[in-house]
């Protein structure tokens, strides 16, 4: 009896030292470190981050306003730019998040002013711009962008100024500006939108002139650059 209880005894122990590993490692898992705390970003690095997803959305709309200038119908033309709208409308919360982290964002401030003007919110268009040329005073972009908004508010003169301003620093964008300025008169030729019949023709006269001088001066440029 005292052999037989010794070996149950011992048969018992040596189960469950066998068992012991097996537990630990089968029925309760080793403990695993807590996960790293991901780095904040920083505000300049918040602010690009909204900045670039407003740039998606506002690529998007150019996107729909070029299938637009193909559509085969008014209905899908409207339609075509009536997505684009709501794109831009969709940026324009992420470039205000963009200027609100980093005060010091020029390009963040004139993409909005750009979203602000294709929304047809002229007024808060050129707060925009105004930062951002408070912030760069010689950023091409935002005086181009700007002038349009003048012409959406029908202030003439300003976007007149503007032009002969980038006329001297930049001729692409001028050119550019001067394109807007050409398509805002044949709008308004078919609808004034209140605006005198002498008012229209002063601008057109303005415009053909500052053509002209346009193309004689980009012809001595390239006179005076040509190799004889």
């Amino acid at each position: 009896m005292r052999n037989s209880t010794g070996v149950i005894y011992a048969t018992l122990a040596l189960g469950l030292l066998l068992q012991a590993p097996a537990n630990a490692a089968g029925s309760q898992p080793a403990p695993t470190a807590p996960p790293a705390p991901e780095a904040a970003m920083s505000p300049e690095q918040e602010a690009k981050s909204a900045y670039n997803l407003g740039l998606k959305h506002r690529d998007k709309a150019w996107g729909y306003e070029d299938k637009a200038k193909e559509a085969g119908s008014d209905e899908e033309r409207e339609k075509l730019l009536g997505k684009a709208l709501k794109q831009y409308q969709k940026a324009i919360p992420l470039f205000e998040e963009a200027t609100e982290t980093l005060g010091t964002f020029h390009q963040a401030f004139s993409s909005l002013g750009y979203a602000y003007r294709k929304s047809g919110e002229h007024e808060k268009a050129l707060v925009a711009y105004d930062k951002a040329l408070d912030l760069a005073p010689f950023y091409g972009e935002a005086i181009e962008y700007r002038a349009e908004a003048y012409l959406g508010l029908h202030r003439i003169d300003d976007a007149k100024e503007a032009y002969m301003q980038l006329f001297g620093s930049n001729r692409e964008l001028a050119d550019q500006l001067m394109q807007a300025m050409e398509a805002w008169l044949a709008e308004r030729r078919e609808d004034p939108a209140g605006l005198s019949t002498d008012t229209l023709d002063a601008f057109g006269t303005w415009l053909q002139e500052r053509g002209q001088l346009a193309g004689q001066s980009a012809q001595l440029a390239h006179a005076a650059t040509t190799r004889w």
